[in-house]
């Protein structure tokens, strides 16, 4: 058995009927690269099975220290199924993109089972009406609980579970993807070694938590002075309560539109800032735009949260998570898009440099270094008691950010045309923003709680409107003089 790292546990103390804290993926995959060009489920079913060796944690469940006195551990489900995970379903005539929208916000809606292996995957068939996608094309969408993967880890998860070509051999594909099968050995603990190991940690526990309120004491001593030297900038985050701040329900809204890598690389060269500033002012112009339209735009900038992988910072730990949270100013009170690009631009780089150097990015570890019969209590009480309500810092949405493959991936032959990311809500929070590249294309995924975004269709055509604006001035920017010249005279001529 394995138990959960600190951050790990943090998400399983923070499950809640109306937050549940799984991920997930909605994969789009052309069958014609397959043999004989048809994909059967059950083809399906044997590519996971077959992979699953390669992810042995997800043939794990959770098993909890009586009186939740210490943190739990992962055990060998000894009853295993995978076809229990993988479900089979068909969207109905017509099979258009909004229903394939509503089936995902559905099943994302619904939490695990938490006495099984916390993942579950849906291959979705009847996609008949949908024009850009290849004829016959089908979904896969897969869930997973945070405690397994975060964001970044998820892409362990992807490369696990696809092929780089469309008839490997097993060991081609692992040699490929630099995987050794590991060794799981496992016993079912008894309630007596679960609480001697709690007592066990607990007196580690507290020599760590004394040794770590030094160094957080030493970390916010040192922000301070940085701070008050102006080598360390503090991020303004102050913002007003929105439409998306409100409690999150049980029900979810799913959107998405996908544009072209090119086209952002086009708009971050034009006005020398980064990828992920453009998807950010994107975002920002999304919903100054979809505000202004249902009269809810404040005078003052929202914020958004941005989770940082901590990976390359910190090295490696025993936790799947390995990621901290900055916020930053979307700037959604500029009018001018190039305008607001680059302060959006200024306000991202001081909310990560704020980041590397404050304790505060690791916040969400204070959930899981608690006990969790603590930890469990206050999270129910924040949620169901609406605390979020009266908290002064208000997060409008949370924005993430994963690069994706620049090569091409298929699961039981059948290529991966696109691929969508879904985050979680939390209390408080209403509105998740996904961001994701693959190959050439860049898609932005949007979850929401159902009544706070009750147009969602309306809410994607406001990302494509904000992405196009910002691409013509792009466009623009880079005209030759006389090209300018010449185009400024076709907008005179046109306009008399």
């Amino acid at each position: 058995m394995k138990q959960l790292g600190v951050l790990d546990t943090a998400f399983i103390n923070l499950e809640q009927t109306n937050t549940p804290q799984h991920i997930g993926g909605l994969g789009i995959y052309d069958p014609s690269t397959a043999p004989g060009g048809f994909v059967r489920f059950k083809q399906v079913i044997a590519s996971f099975e077959q992979r699953l060796h390669r992810l042995p944690l997800f043939r794990t469940r959770l098993h909890e220290v009586p009186g939740n006195l210490d943190r739990p551990y992962w055990v060998v489900d000894e009853n295993f199924d995978v076809e229990f995970h993988l479900r089979h379903i068909a969207l109905p005539h017509p099979g258009d993109w909004r229903q394939l929208c509503i089936q995902i916000a559905r099943l994302h809606s619904r939490p695990l089972d938490m006495a099984r292996p916390l993942w579950e995957a849906y291959i979705i068939e009847g996609l008949d009406n949908i024009p850009e996608l290849p004829e016959g094309s089908f979904a896969v969408y897969t869930k997973m609980h945070h405690s397994l993967v975060d964001g970044a880890g998820g892409q362990s998860f992807m490369a696990a579970l696809h092929d780089l070509e469309p008839e490997p051999s097993e060991s081609v594909a692992d040699e490929y993807l630099g995987i050794q099968p590991p060794l799981v050995i496992d016993h079912k603990p008894n309630s007596g070694e679960l609480l001697f190991r709690a007592l066990v940690n607990q007196t580690k526990n507290t020599a760590t938590m004394a040794k770590g309120t030094v160094n957080l004491a030493r970390d916010f001593a040192r922000l301070g002075y940085g701070v008050i030297q102006k080598t360390v900038p503090l991020p303004d985050i102050q913002a007003p309560k929105t439409r998306f701040n409100q409690p999150v329900g049980k029900h979810r809204a799913f959107e998405a539109t996908t544009f072209s890598v090119s086209d952002f690389k086009a708009i971050k060269n034009a006005f020398n800032v980064k990828i992920n500033d453009v998807a950010l002012a994107v975002v920002s112009g999304a919903m100054r735009r979809y505000l202004q339209e249902i009269g809810e735009l404040p005078e003052v900038s929202l914020a958004a949260g941005i989770p940082m992988n901590m990976r390359s910072r910190r090295g490696e730990n025993e936790d799947n998570n390995q990621v901290g949270s900055v916020f930053c100013k979307l700037h959604t009170d500029i009018d001018d898009p190039v305008a607001r690009l680059q302060a959006i631009h200024q306000s991202a780089n001081d909310a990560k440099e704020f980041g590397e150097k404050s304790p505060l990015v690791d916040a969400l570890k204070l959930v899981g270094v608690l006990s969790p019969w603590f930890a469990k209590g206050g999270a129910k009480l924040y949620s169901s008691g609406k605390i979020s309500q009266h908290m002064p810092v208000n997060i409008s949405t949370v924005v993430t950010n994963v690069p994706g493959a620049n090569f091409d991936l298929y699961c039981a032959g059948a290529r991966l045309v696109r691929y969508h990311g879904l985050g979680v809500l939390t209390p408080g929070v209403g509105l998740f923003h996904a961001v994701f590249s693959f190959g050439d294309a860049m898609t932005i995924s949007v979850l929401a709680d159902r009544e706070q975004l009750d147009d969602p269709m309306k809410y994607r055509e406001c990302l494509e409107a904000s992405f196009a604006e910002l691409k013509a001035l792009a466009d623009k920017s880079s005209e030759p003089p006389v090209a300018k010249k010449k185009t400024a005279k076709r907008r005179a001529a046109k306009s008399s």
